[in-house]
């Protein structure tokens, strides 16, 4: 399994992902889940994926070979689109066109076929920043003011944080740490989601990549967040009256 985040706020984007996969409790391997393409003052995308391994794999080699390919396959190219939506709908129509594949070859064999989803985030020269939820199917929804921020995967543990603190006005310093504490938290909920963490961060209206980090097991920055939030979190619940 899987958890990413994505936040939509004035100030810009902030994504988040973890990195395992697993495949049954004695198959857990570690995978980049954040793809970031940039052409630094023109156009920034991330993808974050979530979902059947082999599907997201072969639907990002296929966005790839679309970007370095001839002309001839320029329309599908995600570094070519003329707005995020057109991104967005080149993603969704890889990824349906990818999912479908992987079920026929799959037909009559165990399981309920290959489902993923993909988190896609950026901004064109002269555009709004925009941020997608893709689904299997190739549809997709949009984050707005009134829903600032989208998830995939192991999202119910990571998301009351979430709801209470983030608003479009969010600062982006904010924006970081409600992500990383709401990762936090589904960390401690579930076996299936672990470090290290990916985070970006795009100022709006930059066009290019504010800050990438990845945080590994161990991080004492992180680290000491993670005990500060667990301490403010019983030092709150002893205040409560009933």
């Amino acid at each position: 399994m899987t958890y990413c985040v994505g936040l939509l706020l004035r100030a810009g984007i902030v994504l988040l992902s973890d990195t395992r996969t697993n495949a049954g409790m004695d198959n857990i391997s570690t995978y980049r889940k954040q793809f970031l393409f940039e052409e630094p003052g023109e156009r920034v995308i991330a993808i974050m994926t979530a979902g059947n391994l082999s599907v997201t794999q072969t639907t990002l080699a296929r966005l790839r070979e679309a970007i370095d390919g001839p002309d001839d396959v320029a329309h599908r190219s995600i570094m070519h689109a003329h707005s995020m939506l057109q991104v967005a709908e080149i993603i969704g129509a890889t990824l349906a066109e990818v999912r479908q594949s992987v079920d026929e070859k799959m037909a009559g064999g165990p399981g309920q076929g290959a489902a993923a989803s993909m988190i896609v985030a950026g901004q064109r020269r002269g555009g709004d920043m925009r941020l997608f939820l893709v689904y299997s199917e190739g549809n997709f929804i949009e984050a707005t003011e009134d829903t600032p921020f989208l998830q995939v995967g192991e999202h119910k543990y990571g998301k009351p944080i979430l709801d209470r603190v983030v608003r479009p006005e969010t600062s982006l310093d904010d924006a970081r740490k409600a992500v990383l504490l709401s990762m936090d938290s589904t960390l401690r909920s579930n076996l299936s989601v672990g470090m290290p963490l990916d985070l970006c961060v795009m100022e709006r209206d930059a066009c290019r990549i504010g800050l990438q980090q990845r945080i590994e097991a161990g991080d004492q920055v992180f680290g000491a967040m993670s005990q500060a939030w667990s301490n403010a979190l019983r030092d709150a619940f002893q205040k409560i009256t009933i």
